[in-house]
């Protein structure tokens, strides 16, 4: 198994435009991998803390612009098999190798994927969460990679 941690640095912008996003950053980032992920023909799993966040990241994908929409659907919605994207909380069903996790913990089910993608927020209590989840992964023998990312929206 492969994870990716995505350190996200703040950066100072005057564009107050920019920075009144309404979604988390690691938000925006996760919605952009899921709907990378798609284009490849990955059937991705976002994992979430509960149903506020999976409404939040499902509503933020339907605002894709029209030639970048990603097929998805909440846990126990859309099709028989699930859309390409799903978003839950619990142990997904189906067959799906590419995990986002937006939750603050490592879900139990991470076995089941091949391709991990999780977040380290430029938030003293998420970044702590981040580094216990990293901590974990690596005791797994996973496969760590970390890659920094500037963001300009509060996250």
């Amino acid at each position: 198994m492969n994870a990716i941690f995505y350190v996200l640095k703040h950066i100072n912008e005057q564009d107050e435009a920019e920075l009144d996003k309404s979604i988390p950053a690691h938000f925006d980032l996760a919605a952009r991998l899921a709907a990378d992920q798609f284009r490849l023909g990955k059937r991705v799993f976002i994992y979430t803390n509960g149903t506020t966040d999976s409404h939040v990241i499902d509503e933020y994908l339907w605002s894709f612009e029209a030639n970048s929409f990603v097929p998805h659907n909440l846990q126990g919605e859309g099709p028989a098999n699930g859309a390409p994207v799903e978003i839950g909380h619990s142990t997904p069903v189906g067959n799906r190798k590419v995990l986002i996790n937006l939750a603050t913990n490592v879900p139990d089910f991470i076995n089941r994927f091949n391709q991990v993608f999780d977040f380290v927020p430029d938030d003293q209590m998420l970044k702590q969460a981040a580094r216990d989840r990293y901590k974990y992964l690596r005791q797994m023998g996973v496969n760590m990679t970390t890659q920094d990312i500037e963001t300009k929206s509060n996250s």
